[in-house]
């Protein structure tokens, strides 16, 4: 077992990664706030987000069998007429969880 010594240092070189990496937004704000990437990111990323999210749900969804997959597209849809109605991204997804899970079990199988 390590003595203490070499765990305080540890902890404490993990603490000061954390405190630094968690202040880098604030100490950068005014030079993210100029930057066109991190601009392009804000626009871009909310729905290559939401595209891995689907991609991530569906990952285990049979493509041969239509029944088992009925509960994810109806979460998709609800989630995706949701959004498209309301335009806001909390309320789609819990909705489309919601959905989902009555889905699940309402449906056999």
């Amino acid at each position: 077992m390590p003595d203490t010594g070499y765990l305080l240092a540890v902890v404490g070189v993990a603490a000061a990664t954390t405190l630094a990496l968690r202040a880098a937004p604030f100490a950068l704000r005014s030079a993210l706030r100029s930057s066109p990437l991190v601009d392009d990111l804000g626009r871009r990323l909310p729905a290559a987000v939401m595209v891995i999210l689907v991609l991530y749900l569906l990952r285990d969804v049979p493509l041969t069998a239509v029944r088992p997959g009925l509960g994810h597209l109806g979460a998709i849809a609800v989630t995706v007429g949701v959004h498209l109605w309301r335009g806001r991204a909390l309320l789609s997804m819990a909705a489309g969880t919601v959905v989902y899970a009555v889905l699940l079990a309402v449906l056999p199988g």
